[in-house]
């Protein structure tokens, strides 16, 4: 019997999921119009058909059949890869080629296939492939990403399509007989080599390989390093025309190849050359024959491929191609070259009946082995002859005459370098005649990790195998033996995901179709006679295996094994061939032509078996063994074809079948053993059985009953009582009638003498299923095996704790069988300990803080016994190098010096790391992982958790947020802004005009919540727009005429379209960064509405009618800013490309303006970045003087700093002091010079760039001339020069380097002062020597043009600076005679000046304000001094302004209370002077409006983005105010004002870096225009750079459950300063945040959303972040609490921590009321379902059950409830005393001893527990009661049970007293 058992009896497997198989790209290209549009395509050379994006990965074939075209079709599969919602989905993809066009399809067993990409080339494809291509990313670091190509290979080009769409046309310089696909790019087969002879320079073979590394680089020859004996390892080039290539692969980089002469394979290893072997072949010799390839030839093959490109297409069509041309260089005069015909290119279908005839040259493609993980290809051409051209297309070479001349020129330096690494020996006795070339070649592996080239050889009809391996560093490959097994065909296949890489290494062979059996190859049945004694035999003890160390399932696959219910006739077809392996997938060809599709099965179906079959591997590991893979691979194989016999066993039988298999191999007598003997009754297991079952059911016989009679199913049938029914759990106790007593263990069998290592490494896995909840029931399974076992190898300790654990269940075995150990040598490891390992003591003695051993586990199979152990180990013994150095002190890892399946089973990838206590805490679970993790084993592991959970690092990674439980930390890693976010859509509004205001982007539902009590926002929307008419009211008093009346109501409307114009710029502020544009939508611009309607009939009013005289130009710079206004809605981060900005561009003239506007403002937010410079030169000819301003401050904006050199290029183009004094003048306007000066002084900002600086020193005072030049509005340019220099040189202060002999500040404060003017100098002293015609200046310096713009540039350079020295200078004079000659309005600005300069001397105050007044203005006055009024109103009201607008640069955005008091002071003191007419006309009306725009404009600053309701207030009233003197310039101060109070929808604020002041200087110079045309001052356009001091600071909490905007408390610490010390203020988000240069720390506070602190000490980068998308921060919800939307005042939650505290907190805690404390959905339901009384509820366990729920979310550990509920579940089983295994009370004495070991380290620590109410004491009291009931006999049969469970050392009674203390919250 036993010899039955092991011999191989079949190993006929069943395959499943036949199919028959077509190639997809056939079906698609009967329908492609394929030829026929080719006249169209003439202008275009591939045309492609898109369709979804897809990965990449390799393996495949090509074959012909006949089309309707006779055309050759051939195609490849390999394997896919991509990522869909977080799963990979793996699928087939398919590479056919057809005629001229290629198919790359896509398609898997669940999904039907679909074009990828089509594409159609010109002429017949030669070839198609796939490629990857190394692109160098950064050349810096040296990284490469790869581009993943498809190449069509054509006879004259080869076309290369990127998956990213990129496509290049590569020109061949030869004709080519094969392309193959390499790590490193393409290898090309010069074709025609054997008529090299008549071409090169005698005694110089021209290279035959070629690399191209990149389609856009050059064809360069490949160079060899043959290893011989004779040549040494010469470097040459690889020229040998007997050498083709058969195969190439990627990883490892190897290429094959044959030599046709010698008939052997060489395998050579493909690099990069190193630099000297690249000298060695370039080295210039003297003999030219020295090297294998002189100079010379170098020489020709250089020129020939570098010109190539000038060459026709060699042949008219493009279908016929000529030899590589060469001319030598010796001769000196050209040679006319004629090639011979090639091939003729029809290869026609072979025949079927006689393919024995047909021996086919396969030519494999790229192959990336299988077990790297990439895919693989093989391609196979079909072909008549053996050895030609691999039946490549090549239509007759015409005769080409062609010349050739060679100019000397550099040789084409070699890329790519062949090492020789081995080669068949010719000498071997089978090898008597000579082999053809390889048919197919491919890398493969088998279970123990060897690895082997394989080729087949089809001439002998053998697959080679030669096993290599890698050298340590990987570089080198070393081959070492080299086996033959006969097979007719084979392919690599992958089996099961378990194996490192497929079945082994003849994973699929194909034996041949021959009548006789003495062929050297088996014989092979058909169906229809399928006895056994067909069958192939694999007899173990005579033939071990093909390959000597490789056993493995060498399954051959017999012919039609897979019809095997149907007769046979010996004309049916039988399989020929195997093509196309995906995975465990292959195609057979069978001879009729027709192609099925089979998969193979997998080792095991259930993940349990799965495991099991690792433990084989591991042993091996843990115990070397002689010939030790031989064996675990004989018990694979065995187990592999019992378990896949056709029609073999149901999924369920499985494990049954495994433990037969399994102790048979141990040499156990499965029917003598009742437990086993009991399996057999779901199923026939033995594997006689299984093997009779494998036999094909062609019609019964007698031998079937004989044999059934004869079995021992029959006997035990017989022998079974028939009324007793066999017991579930196997103690039947029937008398077993063997006569031999023990029966005993056959020694022979292969496992026998490794029982005691597969014991251990089985009690290991067992321990592991302890830890899996979900597998624990499988453990009950294995826990009979070791039972067995372990009473058979007498270990008394394991059977005791088996019994422990499954005590009803192992009651029944009571079988041993006699191990003979003095028959055999049987194997005792040393790591066999007498005391058995148990994981759950391990950490039961941890808890308690016993000494500990280290825990014994397997890589690769323990993985959850070794994350738990050192979990404990990190958390509970706090040991913080538990994960690294210490590793060892907690787990001693099986091993003997082997290497290390580590990866076979790696379950848990994440590792989170947080400091906990002292220790740190690595824990390698996803949350998932711990539900499935046992309650007791888990609750430290929560514990840790929860308290992470509490306080976490905000620079924490996305996947230890997750496993804490943090999703708004999670969600924050995720880089959302907040309209992607929300997904909001902007309010539908009911009027269609609301809808054109421009201003409907913003963001309601966070505005909503900062303004939340009033409808503020509606409020500046109706202020700003400037869409709709506006309300022309004047009433018609009786004495006026209808015609006066109409004047005077359009007069009244053009003083309303002052304001209407002035809007925009304030709109602009309000809108900023609000609107992310659709691409293929042009941006909505709100329209300029100068219109009117007068009440009561709503009549219109326009300025068009002729009555009254309008200004021209009046609306252009409106309608430009109305420009700028729309674009900055764009928010930076929008998608906006340079096709978008052109498409916008109008088509009436009329919008020109605006447009340019929209230039400008793309440039503010950084969007003109990506403006082709085509673009930019295109709008600056047209001579629009507007697109220039626009363009040109655009550009200089977007490149802010950044001493762009194409920019100053383009700016210096308008300057004319930049250009050098012999250019020609250029006619530009004034406005854009002004424009291009800025932009110097933008791109150069805080540069100190040295010649910039001179030129703008130069041109402040610039003198006007020569003759009619520069003669107006020269104010504004002397300006811009003074703002651009006080740029350049920004914050600089004394420290300007290299610019001492240009006495900056000196010559500034002459400027300022006045004076004598200086000498020109530089090169424009010519310019300036005739003068101006139209001013006589004379030469002193003209102080009202030049000092505005001095002043600011002294401000600027000296920004922040405190240089008193400097800032005395900008003192106001102190006598009344000096004062006299000041302007006014330059006082404002030398305050300004000077206050900015002692910048940290403004004090929020009007004191300090009133400190600004000289003191002769602030004394008493003597009456006898004449004294001008005016003089000294206009003066102080001046200064104020100028006080004012300092301190409102000073607290920019800050919403200083202090501050905007005392502007606010201001601000009411100045309207008071102007209410009466006495003073006011004293000051002028005009002054006093300045003064008190510029204390606005202040106001705004400091409370910019706060939306401040006095502000508003002010802004509104001013808004009201339209008649007298309140001119344009006004109107736009005030909206101005009003747009900084609610910058970018109350988003942004102002910063007050340098840069920020610089801008705000800018854009609010206290000068405003008088009319809407009015540039005199000023440049209209430099109003919008206030935009580059905007920064956002608005913290927006987002509620992560539910994802919208909400309130969270928020506490913000300053840093010291000395001002003041560290403060911490809170405030209730979303709020605006301080300057994050002066905060220490940002925190979400509790008690409502989770805790969550951000560190601005460590790195300000992570906020910046946040608040640049939309400041959206998310934050979760506490258990138990709701927003503060719903409940402001906190009273609802109140009532959850109220009851808290009283005891009848649970009493009065109703199911119902859930929903106010939590919305957690899984809460909830619990609660509807478990909490309310219904039938089949006990009143006790509902009280229960609200008792818990009510501690789990006033507690805040939702989680726990399960844990509660399995601690209940576990007591009452102990209860009821149905408790079947003591696992359930293993989990509780972990529970206590956790509480124990808190309670007695102090009541600090026990605050820490997570179960921290009476529950605990109580069910352990239960415990304690249920237990004392056993021990005093109540239940005898049970004593030794509760023996064993005395569940804590510490008894509840000593506890007590110090539970009740701690229990307080009760």
């Amino acid at each position: 019997m036993s010899e039955v058992v092991y011999e191989e009896t079949a190993t006929m497997i069943a395959a499943g999921e036949l199919q028959s198989f077509v190639p997809f790209g056939r079906e698609h290209c009967r329908n492609h119009p394929n030829a026929f549009n080719l006249q169209l395509r003439e202008l275009q050379p591939a045309s492609e058909l898109w369709s979804s994006d897809g990965a990449a990965g390799l393996v495949g074939s090509l074959q012909e059949v006949s089309l309707q075209e006779r055309e050759r079709e051939c195609w490849q599969l390999r394997k896919g890869c991509m990522r869909v919602r977080e799963e990979d989905v793996e699928f087939e993809e398919e590479l056919y080629t057809a005629g001229t066009v290629v198919v790359w399809s896509q398609g898997s067993r669940t999904q039907a296939s679909n074009v990828y990409k089509a594409f159609t080339v010109d002429s017949p494809v030669q070839q198609a492939l796939w490629c990857n291509f190394a692109v160098p990313k950064n050349k810096k670091e040296g990284t490469e990403e790869v581009e993943q190509t498809v190449c069509i290979v054509q006879s004259s080009c080869v076309n290369v399509h990127t998956v990213t769409g990129k496509d290049f046309i590569s020109p061949l310089p030869f004709q080519v007989s094969n392309v193959w696909a390499t790590k490193f790019g393409l290898l090309l087969e010069r074709k025609n080599a054997a008529t090299d002879a008549q071409l090169g320079a005698p005694g110089e073979p021209l290279p035959t390989v070629f690399s191209m590394l990149h389609p856009v680089d050059e064809i360069a020859p490949v160079v060899c390093k043959p290893t011989g004996l004779f040549e040494g390892s010469r470097v040459q080039y690889a020229s040998d025309a007997n050498m083709k290539i058969v195969f190439s692969c990627c990883q490892p980089s190897v290429v094959v190849s044959y030599d046709t002469v010698q008939g052997i394979h060489s395998v050579w290893a493909l690099r990069k050359v190193t630099p000297d072997e690249r000298s060695t072949v370039l080295r210039c010799t003297a003999d030219p024959v020295g090297t294998p390839l002189g100079l010379m030839a170098s020489g020709f093959l250089t020129s020939h491929l570098r010109n190539i490109s000038r060459l026709d297409s060699p042949g008219g069509s493009g279908a016929t191609g000529s030899p590589l041309h060469y001319s030598a260089l010796h001769s000196h005069q050209s040679r006319v070259i004629t090639s011979s015909p090639g091939l003729h290119s029809r290869v026609h279908s072979p025949s079927i009946s006689n393919m024995a005839a047909l021996s086919r040259a396969h030519s494999p493609g790229m192959a990336a082995p299988s077990f790297s993980g990439a895919s693989r290809f093989n391609t196979s051409f079909h072909s008549p002859s053996p050895r030609g051209h691999h039946g490549l297309l090549s239509s007759p070479n015409s005769t080409v005459n062609e010349t050739v001349l060679v100019p000397e020129m550099e040789p084409i330096v070699p890329d790519l370098c062949m090492e020789q690494l081995w080669s068949e020996t010719v000498t071997a006795g089978c090898h008597r005649e000579m082999s053809s070339q390889a048919s197919k070649v491919f890398l493969t592996s088998d279970l123990c990790e060897n690895r082997y080239l394989c080729f087949l050889v089809e001439s002998h009809q053998q697959l080679r195998c030669v096993k290599f391996i890698e050298s340590n560093d990987t570089s080198q490959l070393i081959f070492t033996s080299v086996t033959t097994i006969p097979a007719k065909d084979a392919e690599p296949l992958q089996v099961s995901k378990v194996f490192v890489h497929g079945l082994l290494s003849p994973p699929f062979s194909l034996t041949n179709h021959l009548p006789h059996l003495s062929t050297p190859m088996d014989s092979v049945s058909t169906p229809a006679n399928a006895g056994s004694r067909h069958l192939q035999r694999l007899d173990e003890a005579a033939m071990p295996s093909p390959v000597s160390e490789l056993r493995g399932p060498n399954i051959k696959h017999h012919e039609a094994s897979f019809l095997e219910d149907y007769t046979f006739q010996q004309t049916t077809p039988y399989i020929h061939a195997l093509r196309d392996p995906v995975c465990n997938r292959v195609t057979l060809e069978l001879s009729s032509g027709s192609m099925m599709r089979i998969s193979i099965p997998e080792i095991a179906t259930s993940d349990f078996v799965t495991l099991l079959t690792l433990p084989f591997n591991l042993t091996n590991l843990i115990n070397p063994i002689k010939n030790g893979s031989y064996v675990i691979i004989q018990v694979l194989v065995k187990w592999y074809n019992i378990y896949n016999a056709p029609g073999g066993p149901s999924a369920h039988a499985e494990w049954n079948l495994f433990v037969t298999c399994f102790m048979t191999l141990m040499g156990y007598n499965t029917e003598r053993l009742t437990w086993t003997r009991n399996l057999h009754f779901e199923v026939p297991l033995s594997p006689v059985i299984a093997a009779k079952k494998a036999r094909p059911s062609d019609g019964g016989s007698d031998e079937d009953w004989d044999y059934l009679l004869g079995s021992h199913y029959h006997h035990q049938m017989n022998s079974q009582p028939v009324c007793g029914p066999v017991d579930s759990s196997g103690s039947n106790n029937t008398v077993i009638t063997d006569t031999d007593g023990l029966s005993s263990l056959d020694s022979s069998a292969p496992l026998f003498p490794h029982i005691p290592s597969l014991f251990y490494v089985l009690h290991l896995l067992y321990q592991e299923l302890q830890l899996d909840e979900l597998q624990r029931a499988r453990a009950s399974l294995l826990v009979c095996l070791l039972q067995q076992l372990a009473r058979d190898l007498q270990l008394e300790e394991y059977m005791d704790l088996y019994w422990r654990d499954y005590p009803s269940l192992i009651s029944g075995f009571n079988e041993s069988c006699l191990i003979d150990q003095g028959k055999t040598h049987m194997i005792r490891p040393s790591f066999l300990r007498a005391d058995p390992p148990c994981v759950l003591s391990w950490l039961s003695s941890c808890l308690r803080g016993e000494e500990i051993l280290p825990f014994p586990y397997l890589p690769g199979i323990c993985q959850r016994t070794r994350l738990l152990v050192l979990s404990y180990a990190l958390y509970i013994t706090e040991d913080e190098n538990a994960t690294s150095t210490d590793v060892s002190k907690y787990l001693a890892k099986l091993s003997a010096g082997v290497p290390h399946v580590w990866s076979v089973c790696n379950f848990y990838l994440l590792e989170a790391a947080s400091k906990l206590g002292h220790g740190y805490f690595d824990l390698g679970f996803t949350l998932k992982d711990l539900e499935s993790v046992p309650f007791g084993v888990a609750l430290p592991i929560r514990e840790a958790i929860y308290h992470c959970r509490e306080q976490p690092c905000s620079d924490w990674s996305e996947e230890v947020c997750l496993l804490i439980g943090r999703q708004d930390l999670t969600k924050q890693a995720h880089k959302m802004t907040l309209g992607k976010s929300l997904s909001l859509e902007p309010p539908a509004t009911t009027e269609a005009d609301e809808e054109e205001d421009g201003m409907s982007d913003i963001i309601q539902e966070v505005t909503g919540l900062i303004w939340s009590q009033d409808l503020r926002v509606q409020e500046v929307r109706r202020l700003l727009q400037s869409s709709r008419p506006v309300r022309v009211s004047v009433v018609q008093l009786p004495e006026v005429s209808d015609h006066e009346y109409i004047e005077e109501k359009e007069n009244k409307l053009l003083q309303l379209c002052q304001r209407t114009m002035a809007l925009p710029v304030g709109r602009g502020l309000f809108t900023l960064f609000s609107y992310h544009p659709v691409p293929t939508e042009p941006l909505p611009v709100p329209k300029l509405n100068l219109t009117g309607r007068a009440p009561p009939r709503n009549t219109m009013v326009d300025l068009n009618s002729g009555n009254i005289d309008v200004p021209p130009n009046m609306t252009s710079w409106p309608s430009f800013h109305n420009g700028v206004a729309a674009g900055l809605k764009i928010a930076p981060a929008s998608q906006v490309d340079s096709a978008w900005i052109a498409y916008n561009k109008p088509k009436s003239p009329e919008l020109a303006n605006e447009y340019a506007g929209f230039l400008m403002a793309l440039g503010l937010n950084g969007h003109l970045t990506k403006l082709a410079t085509l673009n930019i030169h295109d709008y600056l000819t047209k001579g629009h003087e507007m697109t220039s301003i626009g363009l040109l401050l655009g550009v200089s904006s977007a490149k802010l700093g950044t001493m762009d050199m194409s920019i100053t290029r383009l700016l210096s183009i308008h300057i004319p002091a930049l250009l050098p004094p012999t250019s020609t003048e250029l006619d530009v306007p004034h406005n854009v010079q002004v424009a291009a000066v800025i932009g110097i002084g933008l791109v150069y900002q805080g540069t100190g760039h040295r010649h910039n600086a001179e030129v703008l020193l130069s041109e402040i005072g610039r003198p006007p001339g020569p003759e009619m030049e520069y003669c107006t509005d020269r104010e504004s340019y002397s300006l811009a020069a003074g703002l651009a220099l006080g740029m350049v040189c920004l914050g600089h202060g004394s420290n300007l380097i290299g610019m001492t002999d240009l006495n900056v500040p000196e010559q500034l404060y002459q400027y300022m002062v006045g004076g004598h003017r200086r000498a020109q100098a530089g090169a424009n002293r010519e310019r300036h020597k005739s003068p101006s015609y139209q001013i006589k200046e004379g030469d002193t310096i003209n102080v009202d043009v030049t000092c505005p713009g001095a002043t600011l540039a002294l401000a600027m350079i000296y920004l922040k600076t405190n240089n008193r020295s400097i800032a005395d200078w900008l003192k106001p004079p102190d006598t009344w005679f000096l004062l006299d000659f000041i302007k006014p309005e330059f006082l404002l600005l030398r305050t300004l000046a000077r206050c900015i300069i002692m910048w940290d001397e403004i004090l929020p105050n009007t004191e300090w304000v009133k400190s600004n007044i000289p003191q002769i203005m602030r004394g008493t006055f003597d009456p006898s001094e004449d004294i001008n009024m005016e003089t000294m109103a206009q003066a102080q009201d001046y200064i104020t302004a100028g006080a004012c607008m300092a301190l409102g640069l000073r607290f920019a955005g800050s919403a200083n209370s202090d501050a905007f008091d005392c502007l606010y002071e201001f601000a009411r003191n100045f309207m008071k002077i102007m209410s009466f007419a006495g003073t006011a006309a004293v000051t002028g009306y005009y002054n006093l409006q300045t003064g008190l725009s510029m204390i606005l404009l202040a106001m705004s600053m400091v409370m910019a983005g706060t939306g401040n309701l006095k502000v508003l207030q002010l802004c509104r009233f001013f808004h009201k105010r339209t008649g007298g003197e309140m001119n344009y310039g006004f109107h736009m101060a005030h909206h101005m004002a009003l747009g900084l109070l609610f910058l970018g929808g109350g988003r942004y604020t102002l910063s007050t870096s340098n840069s920020a002041i610089a801008a705000l200087l800018c854009a609010l110079y206290p000068h405003f225009p008088a009319h809407s045309t009015d540039n005199r001052y000023h440049l209209q356009a430099l109003r919008h750079l206030a935009v580059l001091a905007a920064e956002p600071r608005l913290l927006v909490p987002v509620d992560v459950d539910s994802l919208k905007p909400c309130y969270a408390l928020i506490e913000v610490t300053y840093k010291e300063t000395k001002w003041y010390d560290e403060t911490t203020v809170q405030l209730m988000a979303p709020t605006m945040l301080p300057e994050l240069h002066l905060l220490k720390r940002v925190k979400v506070k509790g008690p409502r959303y989770w805790e969550l602190s951000v560190d601005l000490s460590k790195e300000t980068q992570h906020l910046k972040s946040i608040l640049s998308r939309d400041g959206v921060l998310y934050v979760k919800l506490r258990a138990g609490q709701l927003p503060y939307k719903d409940d402001p005042q906190g009273w609802k939650s109140l009532l959850a921590s109220a009851v808290n505290h009283r005891n009848s907190g649970v009493r009065a805690f109703k199911p119902e009321a859930i929903s106010t404390f939590t919305s957690e959905p899984a809460l909830v339901s619990f609660a509807e379902f478990f909490c309310k009384t219904s039938e089949g509820m006990k009143h006790d366990t509902l009280v229960l059950f609200s008792a818990m729920l009510y501690e789990c979310v006033t507690q805040e550990f939702p989680e726990m409830l399960p844990t509660y509920i399995a601690i209940e579940q576990a007591v009452s089983a102990l209860r009821r005393g149905d408790l079947l295994q003591t696992f359930p009370l293993w989990q509780m004495r972990l529970v206590v001893e956790l509480w124990d070991s808190r309670v007695l380290r102090g009541p600090a620590y026990s605050d820490d527990a997570l179960l921290t109410s009476e529950f605990l004491p109580v069910m352990k009291n239960m415990v304690d009661v249920a237990l004392d009931s056993w021990l005093k006999g109540e239940r005898d049969d049970d004593v030794e049970l509760c023996l064993l469970l005395k569940v804590s050392q510490v008894k509840f009674s000593q506890l007590s007293q110090t539970c009740r203390k701690l229990l307080v919250s009760f």
